[in-house]
């Protein structure tokens, strides 16, 4: 039996020298499926992906060109369209990267809704920016006019920010498995999921603006769909105490109380680290393992030879 794994690829993916044109995003999806094609022989792979210049960049699109007649789509459809984008890219790559080997394997991507609560407490304190920068006067009055929640960012002018609630559920989980047990490879919850909430009275879906973690949406995939490895891929090879100063320390392998511990005396940065951490410990917290790396080291440390482990003890 191959081990079923999760790769949760960073949200600059992608975009790893600034490529922001389609064709310059498709160049660097063509390593991501090659990586994919190679480690299919030894493994059933799911992979979710972040989103946030691709959403931001397509909310900046709608802002701008948004008229009467053709008014601006509102943030949640917006993360359903950098899914179908960004999933088409990849779903490209693996199926060309296949096809090079001599090869042929099923892949998809499902357009994934992420199940949030109301009542999550982020959405009394929206702290996640998206879209364009304004200057104080038009922020504020974009916020009149459209009931957006505007703050200065990093002195670089205001933005409009949302909340970042947890996900608490993925309406196409069943799918999702169901294609995963028939040897498809599947690209899900892309960008945290198009975030939704289930009406009271009916318990039917409604999309609602909200920016769900990707690390946090892809470990709630990784356990629906009972997968054995959990791994982050972001841009650093290891989780590291100290990061970028002199002492800074590599972590190898750790169980998920120890990296928490960690946490706690604030060694990693929110918006950084902090949520893979979380995330990864979560899931190795399941008695399964979670792993953070880069894609260099991908192969190696689902191995247990390069990344940082994470195991239930």
């Amino acid at each position: 039996m191959k081990q079923r794994i999760v790769l949760a690829l960073g949200g600059n993916a992608l975009q790893k020298n600034g490529e922001n044109t389609a064709e310059a995003q498709k160049e660097v999806a063509k390593k991501i499926g090659a990586v994919v094609a190679e480690l299919a022989d030894q493994y059933e792979i799911v992979v979710a992906h972040g989103n946030g210049p691709q959403v931001g960049n397509i909310l900046i699109h709608e802002e701008i060109a948004g008229t009467n007649e053709a008014p601006a789509m509102p943030l949640e459809t917006a993360v359903a369209m950098s899914q179908g984008q960004i999933g088409y890219w990849l779903t490209q790559a693996i199926n060309n990267a296949f096809a090079k080997l001599g090869k042929t394997k099923k892949v998809a991507t499902v357009v994934s809704q992420v199940v949030v609560s109301r009542q999550d407490p982020a959405f009394k304190n929206p702290t996640k920016p998206i879209g364009q920068f304004y200057s104080e006067k038009e922020a504020k009055a974009l916020a009149r006019k459209n009931r957006w929640t505007v703050k200065e960012d990093a002195g670089r002018g205001w933005r409009r920010v949302v909340a970042s609630p947890k996900p608490i559920d993925i309406v196409e989980k069943k799918t999702i498995l169901d294609l995963v047990e028939n040897g498809t490879i599947v690209i899900a919850t892309g960008g945290g999921g198009i975030p939704v909430v289930r009406t009271k009275v009916l318990k039917r879906l409604k999309g609602i603006d909200a920016v769900i973690d990707k690390d946090f949406a892809a470990e709630k995939l990784a356990e629906e769909v009972k997968a054995d490895i959990f791994v982050s891929v972001t841009a650093v090879s290891n989780v590291y105490l100290n990061f970028g100063l002199r002492n800074q320390e590599k972590i190898e392998k750790i169980s998920a109380n120890e990296i928490l511990r960690y946490k706690k005396y604030g060694y990693f940065k929110a918006g950084s680290m902090l949520p893979k951490v979380e995330a990864t410990a979560k899931f190795a917290k399941t008695g399964k393992i979670g792993i953070i790396t880069d894609a260099n080291h991908l192969k190696s440390a689902l191995k247990g030879k390069a990344g940082t482990i994470i195991s239930a003890s």
